[in-house]
């Protein structure tokens, strides 16, 4: 709560009315001051159905966008966009509409700054759910053609229309691809696979958990937490990640987790 319209208010009334009720009503007028301030800094929040429906429209328009950003959607790249269908377990309803937003993104004339900045206005405040918007563009990449030339500099571009950097967009591509190494998410022909039965080496883990390898024990303990906490699936969920895109947060969290293991094992600790 803020105090310092009520506190500034309060003050103001006592030095001119030197009256209690003077007090009181310059209190009145700093609360409503404080409101207003509150207001500009986080403005309205949408509801959270309107957060997840632009969350998911800009998903599959976005995946459709960057997929075209080379000059054609390749045979892979659908391939890719089905496998995610599958992964999400859209039900038919929920499917025919990702296709369809998936279509929109291919078109010449779709307006990739203009979703995302949608996109962005209503995740205002939640950079742990644009994050893993990000993370399901790379997903849907990688799985595709691959994460190189115009597709990486389509969406590095949309990682900084985000606001997301060039160091967090590395420690995403590092867990990614540990993932896909441990066959978090299929080959070309199948569907989610066991997300933590791969061995990352100790500096794919390092990167996975935003440490340096010559970090202190403590350090290394908190970065663990903190990812675990800021990607635990019931929180994005509740911050507005739609509920049929809760396997790929599973996913992230247990891809966390075999870091950890590793690190952990390798240093020794408990």
């Amino acid at each position: 709560m803020a105090w310092t319209g009520k506190l500034i208010g309060a003050l103001l009334g006592f030095v001119i009315t030197r009256r209690p009720m003077g007090v009181l009503l310059g209190m009145i007028l700093g609360h409503l001051y404080d409101q207003y301030a509150a207001g500009r800094r986080t403005g309205p929040h949408p509801d959270m159905a309107a957060v997840r429906a632009t969350f998911f429209r800009a998903s599959f328009t976005i995946m459709g966008h960057v997929a075209k950003s080379d000059g054609r959607v390749s045979e892979q790249d659908i391939a890719a966009a089905r496998r995610i269908f599958r992964q999400f377990n859209l039900g038919d309803a929920e499917t025919r509409a990702a296709m369809e937003f998936y279509s929109q993104g291919k078109h010449v004339d779709f307006d990739a700054g203009a979703m995302l900045a949608e996109l962005a206005n209503a995740c205002r405040g939640r950079e742990e759910v644009l994050r893993m918007f990000l993370e399901i563009q790379m997903r849907a990449a990688l799985m595709g053609d691959g994460l190189s030339g115009v597709t990486r500099a389509t969406l590095s571009s949309v990682a900084a229309t985000l606001g997301i950097g060039a160091l967090e967009f590395a420690h995403l591509e590092a867990l990614l691809r540990f993932q896909a190494q441990a066959g978090a998410y299929g080959s070309a022909g199948g569907g989610p696979g066991r997300a933590s039965g791969g061995k990352s080496s100790l500096a794919e883990a390092y990167e996975i958990l935003g440490v340096d390898a010559n970090a202190p024990d403590a350090e290394v303990k908190r970065a663990y937490r903190k990812l675990m906490s800021e990607n635990h699936p019931d929180k994005l969920i509740a911050r507005g990640l739609p509920e049929s895109m809760q396997e790929v947060a599973k996913q992230k969290t247990q891809a966390i987790q075999a870091a950890w293991e590793r690190v952990r094992e390798a240093r020794g600790l408990r």
